[in-house]
């Protein structure tokens, strides 16, 4: 029994609890007990190490056939289960176990399993195999982590020619273009010679930067390395001569090519309409069936495509029919490039039919037809068919919500937007850009513009057209002076475009902000956008809307005199009364050769109205349909009404409108009732009110014309009333604000205003002008009987705030130096008799351009000859 426990006791193992031996001080009572205790105990412990150690190679290599057995078959939840078991039970994974289980999760997209194998290889070694390293950096890369690809990288002891591709792939695809380049170079100093993977990679990244020198460098190495024969590698060095503008290059490459495949044909034809160049491309085309390659559907989608950006409906036509005899028309790809042709050259009809004949559509499909819609101004229809889409159950992507968020801004569905919103949130959409400036839109043309700025701000990464969007939407939303300090932030982060400084100067001209309006036009002609686009136009705007004539005609002298830039100069000559002039200006238009439109004789009707030119406007009427065969619109007849309405013929004005071929719109009755309101023709008045709610009750315009009409009557209960039912219908006037700009710089006053650092000194030069008027006994004063009435209606539809940037404009300015003052809301009869006087003291030209026109005074008189004010100064 002893020499049998002896020769098969095992060395003692650390996992056995002490306890189990014997203690040296006991002394067995007898030695038998003690031998069979002992042989008990250590054939237990042999038992159990013999079943450890003849186990344990059978479990390691089964447990490592199971998990690899386990990947093959797609199992990843029960394979990390069993890697977890392993673990505990310290079996060691074999690397092709890992390797397959990273495989399986790169394959299934399973980014935190992933992560949980990675920390298990983390653990078994310090230095990763080329094998394994490869598999870790596949997925990484598969799942766009490059942080942790490069970590992996620089742990692999060796690496291969696939290592370096597919780190080199990972930072082109994440548009890190200049580190796939050094990464390159760095693959060569090493050593590693590129493969037929390598420079197809390289070459895209080239015309990803675009970097034409480095591609031409990149073409050398394939040269170098023997390549130059290769389709793939071939096909590459076109896509990427190509991209960078190059199509006399890429042309060359695809001649001198002993073999070609479609995809090179293909790349060639794409590269010609992708670089404008469309009759060479459609050229190509007919060359690829003279040699016998039928075309597939990436060609036939570029053609398409090309069709739309030349606007050739005929040819697109025609595409669609080869499209159906080769067979590929009922492609949906090949479909949906058809619903985005047809709709872009705006035949919806036929983009309707192709979309109806299509048996099944994809998200593109759908978003293509909503996008067509809104294209050509039918957000109804688009709405109604994403609605459409909803019910078949076609989950929306990116495109679609952006498109549909647009219809909505169109449409003012504020609700529907924020479902829309809500949704982005839940599926994660919200992350796209495009999804995030559409929305900053929407809630901006609902005016929500809060919202809108929340969306801004949570905006991780802004684009040009995040900046812009806010800008613009605070422009809208009269908050333009926030629209200058973001435009004063954007520069600091992001270069503004052309569309950016068209948005930013019209908030210039909207609060009367020269200064700035100067800055933005010196900062477009440094950086060469002066005379992009609608830029040109946009700057002579500026400068006639802040009634700045001379640098207007500098402007209008210096950028194509188009019809838009004369219906500018028409239109500022117009607002300032100078009706005459415009006549003037009309006719040397037509000496230009340029053709008028429709809004020049807007302008000139308008001109007319404010400058009581009925004669020559109702010329200008005619002449419109009958010479230049224009069709009056609403505006024309708006134009119209207010003409003789002014001129005070209301009956004319009226039974004009009763004879109009349309149905008058608010905006007609409007101009009526502003002319009831000069000549304080209550009846008629009230007759034009009841039309104009019955199809606009929001317009808070509406209410003030009304009350004031009322008030200048001396119908003060009438008043009342109509301030009840704005209250009622949850309507605000805005509060008075006037804006003025001193030494390049716009400050803001609101009506009753006692904030600003100077309120003392600009309260007491007023108080002494209204002293000095008092004292003269000109205008009406507060002191007055009359002037509760004025003091009333003051504080409806004026709010002073323009004295206080006069006066502040007073205080801070050179003696001499005329004032502009710009104003949200209709001038008042006390503030345009206090200003009159003021300009007989100071001796200076004083400008205030409120919601209406401009009134220039000077030596006491207005240029609006006190209409609207008579008999009460």
């Amino acid at each position: 029994m002893a020499v049998l426990v002896k020769s098969s006791q095992p060395p003692p193992t650390p996992d056995l609890p002490n306890s189990q031996f014997p203690k040296n001080n006991h002394k067995p009572k007898s030695i038998s007990f003690s031998c069979n205790l002992q042989a008990h105990h250590l054939s237990f412990r042999k038992t159990q190490e013999i079943s450890v150690l003849s186990t344990s190679p059978i479990n390691h290599q089964s447990s490592n056939s199971d998990l690899q057995e386990l990947c093959l078959h797609g199992n990843l939840e029960k394979a990390l289960r069993l890697l977890e078991s392993m673990e505990e039970l310290q079996i060691s994974v074999e690397e092709d176990a890992y390797t397959a289980l990273l495989r399986l999760c790169e394959w299934k997209r399973a980014e935190d399993e992933g992560a949980r194998v990675y920390s298990y290889v983390l653990k078994s070694t310090t230095q990763l195999s080329v094998r394994l390293g490869n598999a870790l950096l596949s997925m990484f890369v598969r799942f766009g982590n490059l942080v942790d690809a490069w970590f992996v990288f620089g742990r692999m002891g060796e690496r291969n020619v696939f290592s370096w591709n597919v780190l080199l792939g990972g930072y082109a695809k994440s548009g890190f273009f200049d580190e796939a380049l050094n990464l390159y170079h760095r693959m060569l100093w090493v050593g590693i010679r590129p493969d037929v993977y390598t420079f197809p990679c390289v070459l895209r990244t080239c015309g990803g930067v675009p970097d034409l020198a480095r591609g031409r460098e990149i073409h050398v190495h394939v040269i170098r390395f023997g390549f130059e024969s290769d389709v793939d590698v071939v096909n590459a060095l076109i896509t990427m001569y190509v991209k960078c503008g190059d199509v006399r290059n890429a042309r060359l490459v695809f001649d001198t090519m002993p073999k070609r495949d479609k995809i090179s044909w293909n790349a060639m034809i794409s590269g010609y309409f992708e670089n404008r160049d469309y009759l060479e491309g459609l050229r190509l085309f007919l060359m690829m069936g003279e040699f016998s390659v039928n075309p597939d559907l990436m060609t036939m989608t570029s053609l398409i495509s090309a069709c739309e950006l030349l606007g050739d409906e005929r040819l697109g036509r025609e595409i669609h029919g080869y499209a159906m005899k080769t067979g590929l028309g009922d492609e949906v790809s090949v479909y949906n490039s058809l619903v985005q042709m047809y709709s872009s050259v705006g035949h919806l009809e036929e983009a309707e039919k192709v979309f109806t004949r299509m048996e099944s559509k994809d998200v593109v499909s759908w978003t293509a037809m909503v996008s067509g819609y809104d294209n050509n101004a039918v957000p109804e229809k688009a709405v109604e068919t994403y609605k459409t889409m909803e019910l078949q159950g076609v989950r929306p992507d990116e495109i679609t919500i952006a498109s549909v968020l647009t219809a909505c801004a169109c449409l003012g569905y504020l609700d529907m937007g924020v479902k829309l919103h809500e949704f982005a949130i839940r599926t994660g959409l919200i992350s796209y850009i495009i999804v995030a400036n559409t929305l900053i839109n929407m809630y901006s043309k609902c005016k929500c513009i809060d919202k809108a700025l929340e969306v801004f701000h949570r905006i991780p990464d802004k684009n040009v057209i995040s900046w812009t969007s806010i800008i613009l939407g605070l422009r809208i939303n009269n908050r333009c002076f926030e629209a200058l300090i973001y435009f004063r932030k954007m520069k600091l982060r992001v270069k503004p475009n052309s569309v950016t400084l068209i948005s930013v100067l019209s908030a210039c001209a909207r609060i009367g902000a020269l200064m700035s309006g100067k800055e933005i036009h010196a900062y477009a002609l440094r950086t060469g956008v002066a005379f992009e686009g609608f830029l040109p136009n946009s700057l002579l705007d500026m400068y006639v809307r802040c009634g700045r004539m001379d640098p207007a005609w500098n402007q209008f002298n210096s950028s194509k005199r188009d019809t838009a830039a004369w219906n500018t100069l028409l239109t500022g000559y117009a607002q300032q009364r100078q009706g005459i002039f415009v006549a003037e200006l009309f006719d040397r238009m037509l000496e230009s050769k340029v053709n008028p439109d429709e809004i020049t004789f807007i302008s000139l009707l308008c001109a007319c109205s404010r400058s009581g030119m009925v004669t020559e406007g109702l010329e200008y009427y005619d002449a419109m349909q009958q010479t230049y065969s224009i069709t009056p619109n609403l505006k024309h007849y708006a134009c119209m009404v207010d003409l003789l309405g002014r001129a005070g013929r209301l009956d004319d004005a009226h039974e004009f409108i009763k004879k109009m071929p349309i149905n008058p719109d608010a905006a007609i009755w409007g101009a009526l009732l502003n002319a009831c309101r000069i000549h304080r023709q209550v009846e008629l008045g009230e007759l034009a009110a009841r039309h104009i709610f019955e199809k606009d009750s929001k317009s808070v315009g509406y209410y003030i014309l009304l009350s004031k009409l009322y008030a200048d009557s001396g119908r003060w209960d009438d008043v009342a009333k109509v301030r009840q039912m704005m209250k009622e219908r949850g309507l605000t006037v805005d509060p008075g604000c006037s804006w003025v700009e001193v030494k390049g710089k716009v400050h803001a006053f609101l009506s009753g205003d006692n904030f600003h650092p100077q309120i003392k000194e600009i309260n007491a030069v007023l108080e002494g002008f209204y002293e000095k008027m008092k004292a003269a006994e000109f205008g009406t004063m507060e002191s007055r009987p009359m002037d509760e009435v004025e003091a009333s209606k003051a504080e409806i539809f004026c709010g002073h705030s323009e004295r206080l940037a006069i006066g502040f404009g007073l205080i801070n300015t050179a003696p001499g130096t005329p004032i502009w003052v710009t104003k949200n809301l209709y001038m008042c009869q006390s503030c345009h008799n206090t200003v009159k006087f003021i300009t007989t003291v100071v001796r200076r030209e004083i400008s205030v351009r409120d919601a209406e026109e401009f009134h220039q005074f000077k030596d006491g008189i207005c240029s609006c000859g006190d209409e609207g004010y008579w008999g009460k100064t």
